[in-house]
Formats: structure tokens, C-alpha cells, sequence
């Protein structure tokens, strides 16, 4: 189910597929990288390494803009790093320039994966490396890799999260819920969104779970962006049509950022706090998790993927083939890209001293 799941070919008939969230570890074994095209030759250890983000909405992204800077130029690698705060049209300009400008590898965090076909082939034509980060780029065969966290596993854990949480507060159902999905031009919101309905679905069939709503689809639930605003006012709406004298169990939100907003709306309505899950470990959501007000964030450690983007880069240098642990999951609607997938963390208040100990910032949060 999970590869149909992530597979593109799937999400041509459904608008997109699997890559802000998004994320703050450990890999797993390596597999056969099979067909990817990128690694073969190597190129001068000095060279330039193009990495194009998309826009800042979440601080990962900002985080991952310092660690790629810092990196890189410390592997001995020039490093041009840019984020498309514009949109699409300004990310398709920016990986044109790298291309230009020589770059051995182009790392890509897609604005919309669906639209960088021709910038992408004509760094594969340049005999740059193309990397996918966090992101899938959809569509197109110059793409060689993929590094992310499990997405699927995101939401998978996110939905359990979301069953645990209601469940500690009140042990019997049956629950009222609403779902919110991420930016439909984003491929990786619609892996989250069918992780966590993999869980939730069976709760909604059997009667345990409610979406008082009647907002179950993918394309209901979007949040238009990643925007915060955009998320609050569509809270505000459901509130105000659904929640006269009823009661919201639990809200299943695809990132930090959006759960905040809900809480915002939420608080607003002068309603009691529902269940609400998150992504990406934000200060102010494991602030406010601490506090026991957001219930549950993921842990995608920001430094990790860096990390092991970097050692893909290193390894293509060298001329050889980038440690990949899975070959089959990933279909784009051309190819299967050749992945490297980290693991997932669900943090709830219980766990996330331990979550974090390793991180210089959240430690100290969790005392």
C-alpha cells in the first residue's frame, strides 16, 4: 500500500504525490542505487555546489539556508544558496544561474516539484548531478536522488499522535476531529495527508472518529502555501458552522506552523484546546507543547539531512554512487529516484527531553 501510496503515477490522477516541511536521524542500510546516472567521473573538490530552497515558511528551511552555507564551504566546496521567496518563476531563474554559473551538483528544495522540468534538464545536459531535498521533483528523468525523512512514516506517526492524544484525555469515544493537510503544490503534503489517514481511516469507518465537518478529502483539507493565516481563517469557519455546543476532540495538522494558527483560532472561538499534532519541531510549538497546549510535534533533525546531502555530494566528488536505502518507493511519474530515507520522531511533552537532548537549541526548552 505504502509504494502505491508514493507512487506519482498515482498522483497524476489525484494532483500530487511525495517533500516543509520539512524538519529539525540516524540512517538506515544502504541498497543498490540501480539507475541513477549521477556519480560517475567526479569533479574538482573545489567546485560549486547550487543548492535553490523554496520559500522561508518554516524555520527548517531557515536553518537548512545556514547549515548548506556553513557546510559546504567548510567540505572546501563554493556553495551558492538561494531561496525563491518570489515563487516558482524566481526558483526556475535561480537554477538556470547555477547551471550557468557551472555547478557540479544542484541540490533542489522544490517551491512546486512539478514545475522545474526544463531548469532541471538543463543542468542534467550541463553534467550536473541533481539532487532532490525533502522535496520530490515530479515528472522528469534528470533527476538522479532523493533525501528525505520517510514522509509517509510522518504521517503515519501523526495520526497515532492524534489517537493517542484524544484517547489520554478522555479514554472513550467516539471523537470529533478535523483534518488539514499542507500546500497542494508541495508533493511531499498529500505523503503526510495519506500516512495519517492510513490510521485515522479505520477510526472513521468504525465510528470512533467524526469529521463533524464533513471535510474528509485532500483537497478540502489544503492549506493553500503552508499559510498560517490561510489555516486560521478556514479554523475559524469550521468553527463557527460546526462547534456551537459541540465539542472539537482533536485537529490533525501537518506542520508546526498551521497548529499554532488552529490554537490561535481556536482560542479566539474562547473554545477549550483540542488534541493538535504538528511537524518540524518549531521553538514556539515545543514551547507551547511543553506548556501542554499543542500536543505533538515530529522531529526531523535539519542538521541530519544537511548532513547527509552533503555526504551524497561528497560521494558524487569522489566519483562514486551515493548511499541510497531504498530503490523502489519513489516513482516521480517518470522514474523510480533512488532515495535516502531518515527516520521520523514523534514528540509529545513525555518524551521530548530525551527527543532533544541532542539539540543545542531544544534542550534547553525541555528542562
Amino acid at each position: 500500500m505504502r509504494n502505491v501510496v508514493k507512487t506519482m503515477a498515482a498522483a497524476a490522477a489525484i494532483a500530487t504525490l511525495a517533500l516543509t516541511g520539512c524538519g529539525r536521524s540516524d540512517s538506515g542500510s544502504a541498497a543498490a542505487s540501480g539507475a541513477a546516472s549521477g556519480g560517475s567521473g567526479g569533479f574538482a573538490k573545489d567546485s560549486l555546489i547550487g543548492v535553490a530552497l523554496p520559500q522561508k515558511t518554516s524555520e527548517n528551511w531557515v536553518l537548512a539556508e545556514n547549515l548548506f552555507n556553513t557546510d559546504l564551504k567548510a567540505a572546501g566546496y563554493k556553495a551558492d544558496v538561494q531561496f525563491a521567496n518570489g515563487g516558482v518563476s524566481e526558483q526556475q531563474n535561480q537554477i538556470q544561474s547555477m547551471v550557468t554559473k557551472g555547478a557540479k551538483v544542484i541540490v533542489v528544495g522544490a517551491i512546486d516539484g512539478k514545475q522545474l522540468g526544463t531548469q532541471i534538464k538543463a543542468a542534467k545536459d550541463a553534467g550536473a548531478t541533481v539532487i532532490a531535498y525533502d522535496r520530490l521533483l515530479e515528472n522528469t528523468d534528470a533527476v538522479d536522488y532523493y533525501v528525505a525523512y520517510d514522509n509517509f512514516k510522518v504521517g503515519q506517526l501523526q495520526g497515532q499522535a492524534l489517537l493517542d492524544g484524544m484517547k489520554a484525555k478522555k479514554p472513550n469515544g467516539p471523537y470529533n476531529i478535523e483534518i488539514f493537510a499542507g500546500s497542494p503544490d508541495d508533493a511531499n503534503a498529500k505523503v503526510f495527508f495519506d500516512g495519517a489517514m492510513s490510521v485515522l481511516q479505520p477510526k472513521l469507518d468504525d465510528g470512533t472518529l467524526k469529521i463533524v465537518s464533513g471535510q474528509k478529502s485532500f483537497e478540502q483539507a489544503v492549506t493553500q502555501g503552508w499559510k498560517p493565516e490561510n489555516a486560521q481563517k478556514r479554523m475559524d469557519t469550521l468553527l463557527s458552522a460546526n462547534y456551537g455546543s459541540t465539542t472539537l476532540d482533536g485537529v490533525l495538522s501537518p506542520n508546526d506552523t498551521l497548529a499554532r494558527a488552529i490554537l490561535t483560532s481556536v482560542k479566539g472561538a474562547g473554545k477549550p484546546n483540542p488534541v493538535v499534532t504538528g511537524q518540524d519541531s518549531e521553538v514556539e510549538s515545543v514551547k507551547s507543547i511543553m506548556a501542554g497546549v499543542q500536543y505533538s510535534t515530529i522531529n526531523k533533525d535539519t542538521r541530519n539531512l544537511v548532513k547527509q546531502t552533503i555526504s551524497m555530494v561528497n560521494s558524487i566528488q569522489q566519483g562514486q554512487k551515493p548511499e541510497i536505502n531504498d530503490d523502489k518507493s519513489y516513482n516521480n511519474g517518470v522514474k523510480v529516484v533512488p532515495a535516502f530515507l531518515l527516520p521520523p520522531q514523534i514528540v509529545t511533552k513525555a518524551n521530548a527531553k530525551e527527543a532533544y537532548a541532542n539539540d543545542p537549541t531544544l534542550s534547553k526548552l525541555t528542562q
